[in-house]
């Protein structure tokens, strides 16, 4: 099992990540997401807090060329639950759990990104808090071939997660071009009793310097459900 130092430093060009972990101590529930770029469009990018979530935003809008696959809520919170993905799929899971159905029934409806060659996968997450616990599932979204003519749906349904460990997926398996897609499980992480600041720092010195971008990292305290919240960008 890595350290997150080890977790997101293991390439230069992981893309887009999503942790979920529970404190060492078993107390509280942490969660990140990063993005990381190598165009200049990708790059312009901040994150910004809001009540319901959090959202990219365009660091100049006057050098934004493409919003549309860059532009998005990462972080949608509903009722006692909180859902983290690289897209807008994070609308569609929000929409259809809010409706009384479920996470795999919204991602059942869409694939990976339509950005050939790369054929981007879609990673989601949504943690369910409840006695003083949480469940976990997550998602990978991608293509099934070079052509991106089919699709695969993994999902990964943990009914709880044990202290001090966390799952990390990631949208590519390292750099290259065309980017190499994830494979395999959620990677094993090690998650220690850190402020959200200090994993954070963690984090993003892990993340190669050249091309991380954003980051945000939330800790919920599994008993009063109280969040803090930490935003990292290169834009500051």
């Amino acid at each position: 099992m890595n350290t997150l130092t080890q977790a997101v430093s293991q390439t230069t060009y992981p893309g887009r990540g999503i942790i979920a972990g529970k404190s060492s101590d078993g107390k509280k529930a942490v969660f990140a997401y990063f993005i990381m770029g190598r165009s200049e469009n990708s790059r312009n990018r901040i994150f910004v807090m809001e009540d319901a979530g959090m959202r990219t935003k365009a660091y100049d809008e006057a050098k934004m060329k493409d919003p549309s696959l860059i532009i998005y809520w990462p972080v949608r919170k509903l009722e006692n639950k909180l859902i983290v993905t690289n897209g807008d799929q994070t609308d569609t899971i929000y929409d259809y759990v809010k409706d009384g159905k479920s996470f795999i029934d919204a991602l059942n409806t869409r694939c990976f990104e339509p950005d050939a060659p790369n054929f981007t996968p879609r990673i989601s997450c949504m943690a369910t808090f409840e006695n003083g616990d949480f469940s976990l599932q997550m998602g990978v979204l991608k293509s099934a071939n070079p052509e991106g003519s089919a699709s695969l749906r993994c999902y990964y349904l943990y009914e709880a997660v044990k202290a001090g460990e966390g799952e990390f997926i990631h949208t590519y398996a390292a750099d290259g071009n065309p980017l190499p897609s994830f494979t395999g499980e959620p990677e094993k992480v090690e998650i220690g009793n850190e402020s959200v600041s200090e994993i954070a720092e963690t984090i993003w010195n892990g993340l190669n310097e050249d091309n991380r971008v954003s980051l945000y990292v939330c800790i919920t305290d599994l008993e009063t459900l109280a969040m803090e919240e930490k935003i990292i960008n290169r834009h500051a």
